[in-house]
């Protein structure tokens, strides 16, 4: 696996190294103690989630507070999303700024997002299937979130708005700067 370094400091990119022969494909998708040498992040995931979406479903812009924040390993086992951490931590050189990832079936890569950051992503793909690790339990009064199309983040989800399939409780999410502090 080789993890590469996004504008956002902690955020990584991760390709595994896959090994493809006339049976179909093996790869590992994750080794701790590799992850660690190429991140430089020491993570313990305690949890693993999985959602299954149509196109056009956008999930986020979510994130944990205080003991409970979480740092994420996420991937694609099926179909197409665009994926985005937004930096929320406070005193941070790049505070609001987003990096925005194409993870596919096919491309295999995974996005590292650490604590301190906004997650979210959109499906591209007519479905798609979404896996993803936390280093910490889910805690419901621990939840926050920023609004996915708050004007200051300026994210291109690369789909109409109007063709988008939003939950309630997302569009009620505040924008950034009214949003619950983190720590």
């Amino acid at each position: 696996m080789t993890a590469i370094p996004t504008k956002l400091e902690g955020c990584f990119i991760i390709e595994p190294k896959v090994f493809n022969d006339e049976r179909g494909y093996f790869m590992e998708s994750y080794n701790e103690e590799r992850f660690e040498q190429e991140t430089g992040q020491k993570v313990h995931f305690v949890q693993d989630n999985q959602s299954y979406s149509s196109k056009g479903v956008l999930r986020g812009l979510h994130y944990q507070t205080g003991e409970h924040a979480q740092a994420k390993l996420v991937r694609v086992f099926e179909g197409e999303v665009l994926d985005v951490a937004v930096d929320v931590r406070p005193g941070s050189s790049t505070y609001g700024e987003h990096v925005a990832v194409l993870l596919t079936a096919e491309n295999k890569r995974q996005l590292f997002v650490p604590r301190g950051f906004a997650h979210g992503f959109i499906v591209l793909s007519d479905t798609a299937s979404f896996f993803y690790k936390c280093d910490n339990f889910y805690n419901k009064e621990s939840e926050g979130g920023i609004l996915f199309n708050d004007p200051e983040l300026n994210i291109d989800w690369k789909l109409p708005q109007e063709s988008l399939i939003i939950s309630e409780k997302d569009k009620v999410l505040p924008v950034l700067k009214n949003a619950r502090a983190i720590w």
